[in-house]
């Protein structure tokens, strides 16, 4: 028996919707890292990206535990001397919420072109609206 190994115009893409609401943002965000590399999908192959498109919505509503919320800070460097920046959860939280969920599931995707390709596929937004409605109703005439 041949191996089935899948090609880049065997995949068809279709578009979840994720309720961020009342979800704890590590369990939220390995649920749609999963749905973006395409692990829930027979075809997986890790060096194509095979994953759907994830559109998530009331990011604004996603809970953390512990202290998290008061402890958790987040890093980033300029790469010239002393420019190491630090932002807390609940100020970062407070002014974008979006950039919480998408650090998180960044976090859980490989770091390369093939991963920069998946990460394009996530849409976040912090309310209940979105514009990807017309695409979600195309994923529903395949199901």
């Amino acid at each position: 028996m041949k191996t089935y190994n899948v090609k880049s115009s065997d995949i068809e893409r279709q578009w979840h919707l994720v309720d961020a609401s009342g979800k704890t943002l590590g369990r939220l965000a390995s649920e749609v890292a999963i749905i973006l590399l395409g692990k829930n999908k027979p075809t997986f192959s890790n060096n194509i990206n095979v994953g759907d498109y994830v559109v998530v919505v009331n990011a604004s509503k996603v809970k953390v535990t512990g202290k998290k919320d008061q402890q958790k800070v987040y890093y980033r460097h300029s790469n010239y001397p002393g420019g190491l920046r630090s932002v807390s959860y609940a100020d970062m939280f407070k002014v974008n919420p979006e950039r919480v969920v998408t650090f998180a599931v960044r976090g859980m995707i490989p770091r390369n072109r093939l991963g920069r390709q998946i990460m394009s596929r996530l849409k976040v937004y912090a309310g209940q609206d979105h514009p990807h409605a017309a695409q979600m109703v195309k994923s529903d005439k395949g199901e």
